[in-house]
């Protein structure tokens, strides 16, 4: 019978637990590599060019102009990019004093109005955020087919001139000499309204 090698009580020391291991696993072999062209590294961070702050100036004021337009006609906040072919682009309200008006926006969904992503538009958002939709000022820019718009304010005018036509109707229903008049006559001209001078 085999002796048992002498052996100490506890946990084996740091020197052991190495002999251990190497003993189950063998080293696997390393190639050793002199060449110094596969140990240089890259630059830390590319030479610093100047440029001339001038030119950096007036590229910078051509981009905001680009933007705003005309300095002294003011800036349209609501300005929306042009929506693709076949698309109509309109600024919906979603919040009123900072309370969503979910209804409103479920509303407009239901009749065909979708978010615009930001991601077509990113000028549209602040440059670094992570935005889903282009929302300003508690609106939001959404989108629907042109056909469907234009359809809707068709019904819209039909029923305009439903309204202005039922109001005649009553107006003339009226008899002859009520009201110490005659029939109404109701003019659909525009004109320049007189301004009193001071």
């Amino acid at each position: 019978m085999d002796s048992l090698p002498n052996r100490r009580r506890g946990r084996p020391t740091n020197e052991e637990r190495t002999a251990l291991i190497r003993e189950k696993r063998p080293e696997p072999e390393m190639e050793v590599t002199t060449h110094k062209e596969e140990f240089a590294r890259p630059p830390v961070r590319p030479e610093i060019r100047e440029e001339d702050p001038r030119a950096a100036a007036a590229r910078r004021a051509a981009e905001i102009r680009g933007h705003l337009g005309s300095m002294d006609s003011g800036t349209d906040e609501f300005w929306a990019p042009q929506p693709p072919d076949g698309w109509t682009y309109e600024w919906k309200t979603r919040f009123v004093q900072n309370m969503e008006l979910a209804t409103r926006i479920n509303g407009f969904e239901r009749v065909g109005w979708t978010a615009v992503p930001a991601s077509r538009h990113p000028e549209m958002m602040p440059s670094g955020g992570v935005f889903a939709n282009i929302e300003r000022k508690g609106m939001i820019l959404m989108e629907r087919p042109s056909v469907i718009v234009d359809e809707a304010r068709e019904i819209d005018k039909i029923r305009a001139r439903a309204q202005v036509t039922g109001k005649e109707a009553q107006l003339n229903a009226s008899p002859q000499g009520t009201f110490q008049r005659d029939k109404a006559t109701l003019k659909k001209s525009f004109e320049p309204i007189p301004v009193p001078k001071d």
